[in-house]
């Protein structure tokens, strides 16, 4: 199939076409990154910002809803990779838990730093069938947490507890985001790791 310099060439990427999938996802990541929301993210502006003709990513996308997996998937990726580096190797049960303590303040951290996309990634896993490879990406993110979690409390109850985390953090995340403690936390992501911080450090309240 021959392959038009506009969609092919250097174009305002300087890709080849080989890379137009790669290309189109940036440029998703992009419009979030900026302040736009997933209404803002269409196969039409992608291509425009990636400077191929609107039928272009046509070769890579059926329709938007696949070109938001692509983006929610690539943020999985670096949600993963963030909870990861947080996670700290340690002997004994306080450094565990400091480590589990960690992990909740890079998710929220990324959160803030990235509410669009988080925002997506949510959603976008919300529908019916979801893409194989955005169902790899968000397991994968996952079980950084829930692994941390299965080497702190019995195995019978290791699935609920990691559960109860996520619910916990994915909580503080979703309240800092939308402005329900503050414009001083929602502008600061390290502002806003701390507080997570706090929250999850607090003893529970007797019985």
């Amino acid at each position: 199939m021959s392959t038009s310099k506009s969609e092919a060439g250097s174009g305002k990427g300087g890709y080849h076409h080989g890379d137009l999938r790669e290309t189109l996802v940036a440029a998703g990541l992009s419009i979030l990154e900026e302040g736009g929301d997933a209404s803002a993210l269409g196969l039409r502006e992608a291509a425009r910002r990636a400077g191929v003709s609107a039928m272009a990513p046509y070769r890579h996308f059926p329709d938007k809803d696949a070109l938001l997996a692509a983006v929610a998937a690539v943020g999985f990726e670096r949600l993963r990779a963030a909870l990861e580096a947080a996670d700290r190797e340690g002997e004994g049960e306080a450094a565990k838990r400091e480590a589990l303590y960690a992990q909740g303040e890079a998710y929220v951290a990324f959160a803030c730093t990235q509410p669009g996309l988080f925002r997506l990634m949510f959603a976008a896993r919300s529908g019916g069938s979801r893409p194989h490879g955005l169902c790899e990406a968000s397991a994968a993110a996952y079980a950084v947490l829930s692994e941390r979690v299965a080497t702190m409390v019995p195995a019978a109850v290791a699935a609920e507890e990691a559960l109860r985390s996520w619910a916990l953090v994915h909580g503080i995340a979703s309240l800092v985001i939308d402005g329900m403690v503050g414009e001083a936390v929602r502008a600061d992501p390290r502002a806003a790791a701390s507080f997570a911080g706090r929250l999850l450090r607090l003893e529970p309240i007797p019985g």
